[in-house]
């Protein structure tokens, strides 16, 4: 057995090591996938996508009873441990102003870029009973993600699709004139090109494998929209902080993942400029990887332990 993984949010429920009986209980085929590595740890090898896919399928049900989950070879498959941590910080951010995490369906979520897999409006719900409403420009990944709550249907009155059609725009076309939102998140493409895409794709599979393999394995895979835009993630999200300044009034808290520390001080610096109330910058360490949220909000202080949607 491996250690905790501490650096995972103290409310994670994936920080203790994958119990591999529990999950093949629920999902037998992952039994074909487990072996005991040189560590003598029980584990799966990620560099191979169906192993990956089974893993994610098991972890939702038995953490989550997400029944029927699973998404085309050509989507991102998400790690969950990691996507659950961006979930649990949101939660303390909202905790700051009731000074305890507000739960049940009066907290609404946005999540763009939803994806095929849903993860990130899942794990929301399930874990503290919010609305969520996930909107993506993939009208396949909508499918998909439609499919998934057809499989569970007590979701499907609490979890909301819709298309956002301009690729341009992030909240235009999707925030109406009388819609509240408690927050909302993202993670953005990271990404500037296909090609940025596909080294970066080679790079992990390698790191994984150890190898010297130059093809990238499809547990990495992504649909344009999941992986790249043009000017990559400062452009994406320097788009959102502009957008926001629009909806001001109708959004609690924005958050968005960013993952090139070096973009944080030249979004920070627009976050200044438009006239943010307050901005913030959380930590988030996976293993050897840190990312981070950037969150922001335009209502005062005082204003924030009364919001309602």
């Amino acid at each position: 057995m491996s250690a905790e993984k501490s650096s995972l949010h103290t409310r994670n429920l994936h920080r203790d090591p994958y119990d591999f009986d529990q999950l093949i209980s629920c999902v037998p085929e992952l039994k074909h996938y487990v072996f005991v590595n040189a560590y003598q740890t029980v584990t799966i090898n990620f560099s191979i996508p169906q192993a990956v896919k089974l893993l994610n399928k098991a972890l939702l049900l038995h953490f989550y009873q997400i029944k029927g989950w699973d998404i085309p070879d050509t989507n991102l498959c998400p790690p969950i441990p990691g996507r659950a941590d961006y979930v649990h910080y949101i939660a303390d951010l909202l905790a700051e102003h009731p000074d305890k995490i507000p739960a049940g369906n009066s907290v609404k979520g946005l999540d763009i870029g939803t994806g095929a897999n849903l993860v990130y409006p899942l794990i929301c719900h399930r874990s503290y009973g919010w609305t969520m409403l996930g909107i993506d420009i993939n009208q396949d990944s909508l499918k998909n993600a439609q499919h998934i709550l057809d499989q569970n249907p007590d979701l499907c009155s609490v979890i909301q699709l819709e298309s956002q059609p301009d690729a341009d725009h992030v909240f235009v076309n999707i925030i109406k004139p009388d819609d509240k939102f408690t927050f909302t998140m993202c993670n953005p493409p990271f990404h500037d090109s296909e090609e940025s895409a596909m080294k970066g794709n080679i790079r992990k599979t390698k790191n994984l494998n150890k190898s010297k393999k130059s093809k990238p394995l499809l547990n990495f895979s992504g649909q344009q929209s999941e992986l790249w835009c043009e000017g990559g993630e400062l452009a994406f999200i320097t788009k959102m902080i502009n957008e926001s300044t629009l909806f001001s009034s109708q959004v609690l808290w924005f958050t968005c993942l960013v993952s090139k520390k070096d973009n944080l001080n030249k979004l920070m610096n627009l976050l200044k400029k438009v006239k943010s109330t307050e901005m913030k910058t959380i930590d988030m360490a996976q293993g050897q990887k840190v990312s981070r949220i950037l969150a922001w909000t335009f209502i005062p202080q005082k204003e924030r332990k009364n919001w309602t949607v």
